[in-house]
């Protein structure tokens, strides 16, 4: 196993950092290093601009219009981006559901729904979880039946992230009551525009419309937009919630906020205390073992090695590093992680560091939404258990 990158991705990284550091917006690089609220507008420029370039599905092969990279050449570009200030990819169409059409879809739903996830144009959702069904997702009742050349769905789903700005959502369905619950599942593409669905926002405690629930009543859905064979969608969710496990790990992330978390610590005379650097040192190490865990993934992949099905244990430490570093922001500002005005921050004033570091960021309010992390994607006490089995034998 070799960690070290060669010549030849290096360039790749120096190309990838140039382009990037050129066409992204400042003004969305400066929210995100100082953890600003991102408009859609924001999310889905980038997002258009990566689209353009062909970008926007990084990790998708030639043949279905991406750029064809391999394991550590999407990695690079990943670290890149994060680095620059770049807003995450909103995973659910390029890094979701995307390679399930492409698995499982057959060419007309591929011609169909790629192009307009490739360019950007289309916004998807994810309608996994349901009241009493999230890590339990087999339990899950939203039920789908075939009448005619339809679909009729009826239930709820919850916790839909950026459900509000969604043009499709790709649903776990119940089609069968019959033998275990896991085989009566299917994968079905909605149109959120369909008469019948409603999206009804969950406000958090830092005031934010992130989440929601999303109601069908007596929706119609073409049969053609069903994804595979009726009752296998149980297959399909769990080829698409490894993406959704590896992707929450977010290493290249939590080494932007790591530096981020040192300027806020020398801005508020805390990192001369050694107890608390000692602290942003046991992190920062945490991060380094988890990207090596990450290297060890890629160089399994490069050389075409069957790597260890890790995508449980990269959520768990990627989780609670992120939990980790919001909790060591919070403590070293202190009582000015918690005003969180949204009002202020959007005129532009919140106070400023020496060098034009945003002061009072909503740090606490990111601690308290961090603490989703540890269970969203599978719960990690459920993760742990699927290492257990599936690592440790």
């Amino acid at each position: 196993m070799d960690l070290a990158f060669t010549p030849e991705e290096l360039a790749f990284r120096e190309e990838i950092r140039t382009w990037v550091r050129a066409n992204l917006p400042p003004d969305i690089a400066h929210k995100v290093h100082n953890a600003q609220r991102l408009t859609r507008d924001d999310m889905q420029r980038w997002a258009k601009i990566l689209g353009k370039k062909g970008w926007l599905g990084y990790g998708w092969p030639k043949q279905f219009g991406g750029p064809g990279w391999n394991a550590v050449q999407k990695h690079l570009f990943e670290e890149e981006c994060a680095l620059a200030g770049a807003p995450r990819i909103v995973p659910f169409g390029p890094v979701m559901v995307a390679p399930v059409i492409m698995a499982f879809g057959n060419r007309e739903q591929q011609e169909r729904f790629l192009p307009g996830i490739a360019s950007g144009e289309v916004w998807w959702s994810q309608g996994y979880s349901e009241p009493g069904a999230g890590s339990d997702l087999a339990s899950l009742k939203t039920r789908a039946e075939r009448v005619g050349d339809h679909y009729i769905v009826n239930g709820q789903k919850t916790w839909t992230t950026l459900g509000q700005y969604g043009d499709w959502i790709f649903c776990l369905v119940r089609t069968s009551t019959e033998g275990k619950p896991q085989t009566g599942i299917s994968f079905l593409l909605i149109d959120m525009k369909s008469p019948g669905v409603t999206v009804r926002p969950i406000k958090l405690l830092d005031g934010e419309h992130e989440v929601n629930e999303v109601w069908f009543d007596n929706v119609k859905v073409p049969v053609e937009n069903l994804i595979g064979e009726e009752n296998k969608g149980w297959t399909y969710a769990k080829h698409l919630l490894s993406h959704e496990r590896t992707n929450i790990a977010d290493v290249n992330r939590a080494k932007r906020e790591l530096e981020r978390l040192k300027r806020i610590a020398k801005a508020e005379g805390v990192y001369d205390d050694l107890r608390f650097r000692d602290q942003i040192a046991l992190l920062e190490v945490d991060i380094v073992a988890l990207e090596m865990l990450v290297l060890r993934v890629l160089s399994a992949e490069k050389s075409g090695k069957q790597s260890l099905d890790i995508a449980g244990l990269l959520k768990i430490r990627g989780s609670e590093i992120q939990q980790r570093y919001t909790e060591l922001m919070m403590l070293a500002a202190g009582p000015f992680s918690l005003p969180f005005i949204f009002e202020a921050m959007d005129a532009g004033w919140q106070g400023d560091f020496p060098g034009g570091v945003v002061a009072n960021a909503p740090l606490a309010a990111n601690y308290f939404n961090m603490r989703k992390t540890t269970i969203y994607g599978g719960s990690n006490e459920v993760q742990r258990n699927i290492v257990a089995q599936t690592v440790l034998g």
